[in-house]
Protein backbone atom coordinates (compact mmCIF):
# COMPACT_ATOMS: atom_id res chain seq x y z
CA UNK A 1 0.00 0.00 0.00
CA UNK A 2 2.59 2.51 1.06
CA UNK A 3 5.10 1.99 -1.74
CA UNK A 4 3.48 4.93 -3.54
CA UNK A 5 4.10 7.02 -0.44
CA UNK A 6 7.81 6.37 -0.98
CA UNK A 7 7.68 8.07 -4.38
CA UNK A 8 5.58 10.94 -3.03
CA UNK A 9 7.93 11.57 -0.11
CA UNK A 10 11.01 11.31 -2.36
CA UNK A 11 9.57 14.37 -4.09
CA UNK A 12 9.09 16.18 -0.76
CA UNK A 13 12.66 15.26 0.20
CA UNK A 14 13.96 16.83 -3.01
CA UNK A 15 12.06 20.03 -2.20
CA UNK A 16 13.33 20.21 1.38
CA UNK A 17 16.94 19.63 0.42
CA UNK A 18 17.20 21.59 -2.81
CA UNK A 19 14.70 24.44 -3.17
CA UNK A 20 16.55 26.82 -0.85
CA UNK A 21 19.89 26.24 -2.62
CA UNK A 22 18.20 26.50 -6.07
CA UNK A 23 16.80 29.90 -5.08
CA UNK A 24 20.25 30.92 -3.82
CA UNK A 25 21.92 29.75 -7.05
CA UNK A 26 19.45 31.99 -8.93
CA UNK A 27 20.36 34.99 -6.76
CA UNK A 28 17.84 34.99 -3.87
CA UNK A 29 18.73 36.52 -0.51
CA UNK A 30 18.67 34.24 2.57
CA UNK A 31 16.05 36.40 4.25
CA UNK A 32 13.66 35.86 1.31
CA UNK A 33 13.83 32.05 1.29
CA UNK A 34 10.74 31.29 3.42
CA UNK A 35 8.43 33.59 1.47
CA UNK A 36 9.73 32.24 -1.86
CA UNK A 37 8.78 28.77 -0.59
CA UNK A 38 5.20 29.74 0.31
CA UNK A 39 3.88 27.50 -2.48
CA UNK A 40 3.95 24.48 -0.19
CA UNK A 41 1.99 25.98 2.71
CA UNK A 42 -0.51 27.84 0.53
CA UNK A 43 -1.31 24.93 -1.80
CA UNK A 44 -1.58 22.68 1.24
CA UNK A 45 -3.98 25.10 2.90
CA UNK A 46 -6.20 25.40 -0.18
CA UNK A 47 -5.94 22.02 -1.86
CA UNK A 48 -5.72 19.35 0.83
CA UNK A 49 -8.98 20.08 2.70
CA UNK A 50 -10.79 20.54 -0.62
CA UNK A 51 -9.42 17.32 -2.13
CA UNK A 52 -9.98 15.45 1.14
CA UNK A 53 -13.64 16.47 1.19
CA UNK A 54 -14.08 15.72 -2.51
CA UNK A 55 -12.52 12.27 -2.19
CA UNK A 56 -14.93 11.44 0.66
CA UNK A 57 -17.79 12.15 -1.78
CA UNK A 58 -16.32 10.55 -4.91
CA UNK A 59 -17.73 7.41 -6.53
CA UNK A 60 -16.05 6.17 -9.70
CA UNK A 61 -15.16 2.93 -11.42
CA UNK A 62 -11.57 3.42 -10.14
CA UNK A 63 -12.52 4.15 -6.51
CA UNK A 64 -12.88 7.34 -4.51
CA UNK A 65 -9.19 8.02 -3.73
CA UNK A 66 -7.45 6.60 -6.82
CA UNK A 67 -8.35 9.41 -9.30
CA UNK A 68 -6.62 11.90 -7.01
CA UNK A 69 -3.53 9.68 -6.60
CA UNK A 70 -3.05 9.54 -10.35
CA UNK A 71 -3.78 13.21 -11.13
CA UNK A 72 -1.44 14.38 -8.39
CA UNK A 73 1.32 11.99 -9.48
CA UNK A 74 1.25 13.32 -13.06
CA UNK A 75 1.46 16.98 -11.91
CA UNK A 76 4.24 16.10 -9.45
CA UNK A 77 6.30 14.35 -12.15
CA UNK A 78 5.90 17.32 -14.49
CA UNK A 79 7.10 19.76 -11.82
CA UNK A 80 10.11 17.60 -10.94
CA UNK A 81 11.17 17.22 -14.57
CA UNK A 82 11.08 20.97 -15.24
CA UNK A 83 12.47 22.37 -11.95
CA UNK A 84 16.25 21.96 -12.60
CA UNK A 85 15.89 23.89 -15.87
CA UNK A 86 14.71 27.04 -14.04
CA UNK A 87 16.36 30.12 -15.53
CA UNK A 88 14.99 32.69 -13.05
CA UNK A 89 13.51 32.99 -9.58
CA UNK A 90 10.06 33.56 -11.09
CA UNK A 91 10.28 30.32 -13.08
CA UNK A 92 11.48 28.32 -10.06
CA UNK A 93 8.72 29.73 -7.84
CA UNK A 94 6.07 28.99 -10.48
CA UNK A 95 7.25 25.41 -10.92
CA UNK A 96 7.24 24.91 -7.16
CA UNK A 97 3.54 25.85 -7.14
CA UNK A 98 2.89 23.18 -9.79
CA UNK A 99 4.95 20.60 -7.95
CA UNK A 100 3.31 21.29 -4.60
CA UNK A 101 -0.16 21.20 -6.13
CA UNK A 102 0.55 17.69 -7.40
CA UNK A 103 1.98 16.53 -4.08
CA UNK A 104 -0.93 17.95 -2.11
CA UNK A 105 -3.59 16.47 -4.42
CA UNK A 106 -2.09 13.04 -3.69
CA UNK A 107 -1.22 13.43 -0.01
CA UNK A 108 -4.49 13.51 1.93
CA UNK A 109 -6.34 10.89 -0.15
CA UNK A 110 -3.30 8.67 0.48
CA UNK A 111 -3.62 9.10 4.25
CA UNK A 112 -7.38 8.50 4.05
CA UNK A 113 -6.66 5.40 1.93
CA UNK A 114 -4.73 3.86 4.86
CA UNK A 115 -7.60 4.54 7.22
CA UNK A 116 -10.13 3.18 4.67
CA UNK A 117 -8.21 -0.01 3.98
CA UNK A 118 -7.24 -1.10 7.51
CA UNK A 119 -9.17 -2.25 10.55
CA UNK A 120 -9.01 0.15 13.53
CA UNK A 121 -6.49 -2.01 15.42
CA UNK A 122 -4.18 -2.01 12.38
CA UNK A 123 -4.14 1.74 11.77
CA UNK A 124 -1.32 2.62 14.18
CA UNK A 125 0.93 0.20 12.34
CA UNK A 126 -0.41 1.48 9.02
CA UNK A 127 0.48 5.10 9.75
CA UNK A 128 3.82 4.19 11.34
CA UNK A 129 4.72 2.10 8.28
CA UNK A 130 3.79 5.13 6.18
CA UNK A 131 6.17 7.11 8.38
CA UNK A 132 8.87 4.50 7.78
CA UNK A 133 8.47 4.85 4.01
CA UNK A 134 8.73 8.61 4.48
CA UNK A 135 12.07 8.16 6.23
CA UNK A 136 13.36 5.74 3.59
CA UNK A 137 12.25 7.95 0.67
CA UNK A 138 13.69 11.15 2.07
CA UNK A 139 16.92 9.38 3.02
CA UNK A 140 17.31 8.37 -0.64
CA UNK A 141 16.36 11.85 -1.89
CA UNK A 142 18.95 13.57 0.30
CA UNK A 143 21.70 11.01 -0.25
CA UNK A 144 21.49 10.59 -4.05
CA UNK A 145 23.49 13.78 -4.95
CA UNK A 146 26.39 12.60 -2.74
CA UNK A 147 26.21 9.16 -4.35
CA UNK A 148 26.43 10.78 -7.78
CA UNK A 149 29.52 12.71 -6.67
CA UNK A 150 31.02 9.48 -5.29
CA UNK A 151 30.43 7.86 -8.70
CA UNK A 152 32.41 10.59 -10.45
CA UNK A 153 30.15 13.63 -11.06
CA UNK A 154 31.69 16.93 -10.01
CA UNK A 155 29.78 18.80 -7.31
CA UNK A 156 30.94 22.02 -8.95
CA UNK A 157 29.71 21.14 -12.49
CA UNK A 158 26.89 23.65 -12.96
CA UNK A 159 24.67 24.82 -15.81
CA UNK A 160 24.39 28.38 -17.14
CA UNK A 161 22.19 29.32 -14.16
CA UNK A 162 24.58 27.94 -11.48
CA UNK A 163 22.39 24.88 -10.77
CA UNK A 164 24.58 21.75 -10.32
CA UNK A 165 23.98 18.87 -12.72
CA UNK A 166 23.64 16.55 -9.74
CA UNK A 167 20.36 18.39 -9.10
CA UNK A 168 19.27 17.76 -12.71
CA UNK A 169 19.86 14.02 -12.40
CA UNK A 170 18.20 13.53 -9.02
CA UNK A 171 15.07 15.49 -10.01
CA UNK A 172 14.62 13.43 -13.18
CA UNK A 173 15.01 10.25 -11.14
CA UNK A 174 12.46 11.59 -8.64
CA UNK A 175 9.90 12.22 -11.39
CA UNK A 176 10.16 8.64 -12.64
CA UNK A 177 10.09 7.18 -9.11
CA UNK A 178 7.10 9.25 -7.96
CA UNK A 179 4.89 8.39 -10.92
CA UNK A 180 5.85 4.71 -11.16
CA UNK A 181 5.48 3.85 -7.46
CA UNK A 182 2.09 5.55 -7.10
CA UNK A 183 0.77 3.74 -10.19
CA UNK A 184 2.19 0.44 -8.88
CA UNK A 185 0.49 0.95 -5.52
CA UNK A 186 -2.86 1.73 -7.17
CA UNK A 187 -2.68 -1.34 -9.41
CA UNK A 188 -1.48 -3.78 -6.73
CA UNK A 189 -3.76 -2.74 -3.86
CA UNK A 190 -7.08 -1.50 -5.24
CA UNK A 191 -9.48 0.26 -2.96
CA UNK A 192 -12.08 -1.82 -1.15
CA UNK A 193 -15.59 -1.61 -2.66
CA UNK A 194 -17.91 0.71 -0.78
CA UNK A 195 -20.73 -0.83 1.21
CA UNK A 196 -24.36 -0.20 0.35
CA UNK A 197 -24.82 2.21 3.25
CA UNK A 198 -21.71 4.21 2.32
CA UNK A 199 -22.78 4.40 -1.33
CA UNK A 200 -26.20 5.67 -0.30
CA UNK A 201 -24.63 8.31 1.97
CA UNK A 202 -22.37 9.57 -0.84
CA UNK A 203 -25.25 9.56 -3.34
CA UNK A 204 -27.41 11.59 -0.96
CA UNK A 205 -24.70 14.16 -0.24
CA UNK A 206 -25.10 17.50 -2.07
CA UNK A 207 -22.75 18.12 -5.00
CA UNK A 208 -20.73 21.07 -6.21
CA UNK A 209 -18.03 23.41 -4.88
CA UNK A 210 -20.40 25.20 -2.49
CA UNK A 211 -21.45 21.93 -0.88
CA UNK A 212 -17.82 20.85 -0.52
CA UNK A 213 -16.86 24.15 1.14
CA UNK A 214 -19.90 23.90 3.40
CA UNK A 215 -18.81 20.40 4.40
CA UNK A 216 -15.34 21.70 5.31
CA UNK A 217 -16.84 24.54 7.37
CA UNK A 218 -19.23 22.20 9.16
CA UNK A 219 -16.41 19.77 9.91
CA UNK A 220 -14.31 22.58 11.40
CA UNK A 221 -17.19 23.63 13.67
CA UNK A 222 -17.76 20.02 14.78
CA UNK A 223 -14.06 19.21 15.12
CA UNK A 224 -13.33 16.65 17.89
CA UNK A 225 -11.63 17.99 21.01
CA UNK A 226 -8.50 15.86 20.53
CA UNK A 227 -8.00 17.37 17.08
CA UNK A 228 -8.30 20.92 18.45
CA UNK A 229 -5.61 20.13 21.01
CA UNK A 230 -3.38 18.66 18.32
CA UNK A 231 -3.63 22.02 16.55
CA UNK A 232 -1.66 23.68 19.38
CA UNK A 233 1.01 21.01 19.14
CA UNK A 234 1.16 21.41 15.35
CA UNK A 235 1.73 25.17 15.63
CA UNK A 236 5.06 24.68 17.43
CA UNK A 237 6.01 21.43 15.71
CA UNK A 238 5.75 22.64 12.12
CA UNK A 239 7.13 26.11 12.87
CA UNK A 240 10.26 24.34 14.10
CA UNK A 241 10.54 21.79 11.30
CA UNK A 242 9.95 24.33 8.53
CA UNK A 243 12.59 26.67 9.91
CA UNK A 244 15.05 23.80 10.26
CA UNK A 245 14.58 22.65 6.66
CA UNK A 246 14.91 26.19 5.34
CA UNK A 247 18.11 27.19 7.15
CA UNK A 248 20.08 24.10 8.20
CA UNK A 249 22.21 24.11 5.00
CA UNK A 250 23.18 27.74 5.64
CA UNK A 251 24.08 26.96 9.27
CA UNK A 252 26.31 24.08 8.17
CA UNK A 253 27.86 26.34 5.53
CA UNK A 254 28.94 28.83 8.18
CA UNK A 255 30.00 26.47 11.00
CA UNK A 256 31.66 23.65 9.03
CA UNK A 257 32.74 25.31 5.76
CA UNK A 258 33.06 28.99 6.83
CA UNK A 259 31.06 30.31 3.88
CA UNK A 260 27.89 32.26 3.21
CA UNK A 261 28.53 32.49 -0.55
CA UNK A 262 25.98 30.34 -2.41
CA UNK A 263 28.11 30.36 -5.60
CA UNK A 264 31.22 28.94 -3.90
CA UNK A 265 32.49 25.33 -3.99
CA UNK A 266 32.36 25.38 -0.18
CA UNK A 267 28.60 26.00 -0.30
CA UNK A 268 28.20 23.07 -2.73
CA UNK A 269 29.96 20.98 -0.09
CA UNK A 270 27.58 22.29 2.58
CA UNK A 271 24.57 21.26 0.45
CA UNK A 272 26.00 17.74 0.04
CA UNK A 273 26.82 17.51 3.77
CA UNK A 274 23.28 18.54 4.69
CA UNK A 275 22.06 15.83 2.31
CA UNK A 276 24.16 13.23 4.09
CA UNK A 277 23.06 14.43 7.54
CA UNK A 278 19.42 14.48 6.44
CA UNK A 279 19.78 11.01 4.89
CA UNK A 280 21.07 9.81 8.26
CA UNK A 281 18.21 11.29 10.27
CA UNK A 282 15.70 9.90 7.80
CA UNK A 283 17.33 6.47 8.14
CA UNK A 284 16.92 6.85 11.91
CA UNK A 285 13.27 7.82 11.32
CA UNK A 286 12.77 4.70 9.16
CA UNK A 287 14.05 2.40 11.92
CA UNK A 288 12.40 4.30 14.76
CA UNK A 289 8.98 4.26 13.07
CA UNK A 290 8.86 0.47 13.30
CA UNK A 291 10.76 0.17 16.58
CA UNK A 292 8.33 2.44 18.44
CA UNK A 293 5.26 0.29 17.58
CA UNK A 294 5.36 -1.80 20.81
CA UNK A 295 6.12 1.31 22.88
CA UNK A 296 3.15 3.14 21.34
CA UNK A 297 0.89 0.19 22.14
CA UNK A 298 2.09 0.26 25.74
CA UNK A 299 2.13 4.03 26.45
CA UNK A 300 -0.01 5.50 23.68
CA UNK A 301 1.14 7.65 20.76
CA UNK A 302 0.99 10.94 22.70
CA UNK A 303 3.64 10.15 25.32
CA UNK A 304 5.97 8.62 22.74
CA UNK A 305 5.54 11.61 20.44
CA UNK A 306 6.40 14.04 23.25
CA UNK A 307 9.62 12.14 24.03
CA UNK A 308 10.65 12.09 20.36
CA UNK A 309 9.95 15.81 19.88
CA UNK A 310 12.10 16.61 22.90
CA UNK A 311 15.03 14.67 21.42
CA UNK A 312 14.56 16.53 18.13
CA UNK A 313 14.54 19.91 19.87
CA UNK A 314 17.74 19.16 21.75
CA UNK A 315 19.37 18.06 18.48
CA UNK A 316 18.42 21.28 16.69
CA UNK A 317 19.74 23.43 19.53
CA UNK A 318 23.06 21.54 19.55
CA UNK A 319 23.69 21.43 15.80
CA UNK A 320 24.82 25.08 15.22
CA UNK A 321 27.56 24.66 17.83
CA UNK A 322 29.34 21.86 15.94
CA UNK A 323 32.15 22.64 13.48
CA UNK A 324 33.24 19.05 12.75
CA UNK A 325 31.28 17.35 9.96
CA UNK A 326 31.45 13.91 11.58
CA UNK A 327 29.90 15.18 14.83
CA UNK A 328 26.86 16.64 13.03
CA UNK A 329 25.35 13.16 12.92
CA UNK A 330 24.92 13.02 16.73
CA UNK A 331 22.28 15.78 17.02
CA UNK A 332 20.82 14.59 13.70
CA UNK A 333 19.82 11.34 15.42
CA UNK A 334 17.52 13.34 17.71
CA UNK A 335 15.95 15.02 14.67
CA UNK A 336 15.43 11.52 13.24
CA UNK A 337 13.50 10.41 16.32
CA UNK A 338 11.27 13.47 16.03
CA UNK A 339 10.70 13.04 12.29
CA UNK A 340 9.91 9.33 12.58
CA UNK A 341 7.26 10.15 15.17
CA UNK A 342 5.86 13.24 13.42
CA UNK A 343 4.85 11.30 10.32
CA UNK A 344 2.99 8.61 12.25
CA UNK A 345 1.90 9.22 15.83
CA UNK A 346 -0.22 12.40 15.41
CA UNK A 347 -2.19 10.62 12.65
CA UNK A 348 -2.74 7.62 14.90
CA UNK A 349 -4.25 9.95 17.55
CA UNK A 350 -6.30 11.73 14.90
CA UNK A 351 -7.64 8.60 13.17
CA UNK A 352 -9.02 7.27 16.43
CA UNK A 353 -10.86 10.51 17.26
CA UNK A 354 -12.63 11.39 13.98
CA UNK A 355 -15.72 9.83 12.35
CA UNK A 356 -14.82 7.35 9.60
CA UNK A 357 -17.15 8.92 7.03
CA UNK A 358 -15.25 12.22 7.35
CA UNK A 359 -11.73 10.82 7.26
CA UNK A 360 -10.76 12.62 4.05
CA UNK A 361 -11.99 16.05 5.05
CA UNK A 362 -10.52 15.84 8.56
CA UNK A 363 -7.16 14.67 7.22
CA UNK A 364 -7.28 17.72 4.92
CA UNK A 365 -8.21 20.05 7.78
CA UNK A 366 -5.41 18.56 9.88
CA UNK A 367 -3.03 19.53 7.10
CA UNK A 368 -4.20 23.13 7.56
CA UNK A 369 -2.72 22.84 11.04
CA UNK A 370 0.57 21.94 9.36
CA UNK A 371 0.69 24.67 6.73
CA UNK A 372 -0.60 27.60 8.80
CA UNK A 373 2.50 27.50 11.07
CA UNK A 374 4.66 27.40 7.93
CA UNK A 375 2.88 30.45 6.54
CA UNK A 376 3.27 32.20 9.89
CA UNK A 377 6.98 31.41 9.85
CA UNK A 378 7.33 32.81 6.32
CA UNK A 379 5.55 36.05 7.16
CA UNK A 380 7.41 36.62 10.43
CA UNK A 381 10.91 35.68 9.30
CA UNK A 382 11.05 36.67 5.62
CA UNK A 383 11.86 39.95 3.96
CA UNK A 384 11.45 40.17 0.18
CA UNK A 385 11.92 43.61 -1.41
CA UNK A 386 9.89 43.89 -4.62
CA UNK A 387 10.84 47.56 -5.11
CA UNK A 388 7.36 48.97 -4.59
CA UNK A 389 6.62 46.87 -1.49
CA UNK A 390 8.48 44.67 1.01
CA UNK A 391 6.85 41.35 1.86
CA UNK A 392 7.25 39.89 5.34
CA UNK A 393 8.19 41.31 8.73
CA UNK A 394 11.85 40.27 8.42
CA UNK A 395 12.62 38.95 11.91
CA UNK A 396 15.38 36.75 10.47
CA UNK A 397 17.44 39.90 10.02
CA UNK A 398 15.96 42.13 12.71
CA UNK A 399 15.73 39.62 15.59
CA UNK A 400 18.24 36.90 14.68
CA UNK A 401 20.81 39.06 12.92
CA UNK A 402 20.68 36.98 9.76
CA UNK A 403 22.28 34.08 11.65
CA UNK A 404 20.98 30.64 10.59
CA UNK A 405 22.46 29.12 13.74
CA UNK A 406 20.20 31.32 15.87
CA UNK A 407 17.29 30.19 13.67
CA UNK A 408 18.02 26.52 14.41
CA UNK A 409 18.11 27.30 18.15
CA UNK A 410 14.67 28.93 17.88
CA UNK A 411 13.40 25.87 15.98
CA UNK A 412 14.68 23.54 18.70
CA UNK A 413 12.84 25.53 21.36
CA UNK A 414 9.67 25.31 19.24
CA UNK A 415 9.92 21.50 19.13
CA UNK A 416 10.28 21.31 22.91
CA UNK A 417 7.18 23.51 23.28
CA UNK A 418 5.38 21.12 20.91
CA UNK A 419 6.39 18.22 23.16
CA UNK A 420 4.85 19.97 26.18
CA UNK A 421 1.70 20.70 24.16
CA UNK A 422 1.12 17.10 23.07
CA UNK A 423 1.07 16.00 26.71
CA UNK A 424 -2.16 18.02 26.96
CA UNK A 425 -3.82 15.63 24.49
CA UNK A 426 -5.06 12.95 26.86
CA UNK A 427 -6.63 11.03 23.97
CA UNK A 428 -3.10 10.06 22.92
CA UNK A 429 -2.43 8.16 26.17
CA UNK A 430 -3.20 4.64 27.25
CA UNK A 431 -5.64 4.39 30.18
Amino acid sequence: MNLGFLGLQFSFGLQQGNMGPIYSYLGADEAALPILSLAGPVTGLLIQPLIGAMSDRTQSRWGRRTPYFVAGAVLCAAGLLAMPFSSSLLMAVSLLWLLDAGNNITMEPYRAYVSDRLDPDQRQFGFLSQSAFTGLAQMLAYLTPSLLVALGMSKDWVDDHNIPYTVHVVFIFGAVLSLSTILWSVLRVPELPLGTEEQARIAAAPRGAAATLAEIGEAIVEMPRAMRKLGVMSLFQWFGMYGYWTYVTYSIGRTVYATADAQSPAFHSAVLTNGEVAAFYNAVAFVVAFAMVPLVRRLGPGIVHALCLTLGGIGMIALPHIADKALLFLPAAGVGFAWGSIMGNPYAILASSIPAERTGVYMGIFNMMIVIPMMLFSILMSSLDLGFVTLGIGLYGKLLGGDPGQMLTLCGVALILAALSVLWVKEGRRA
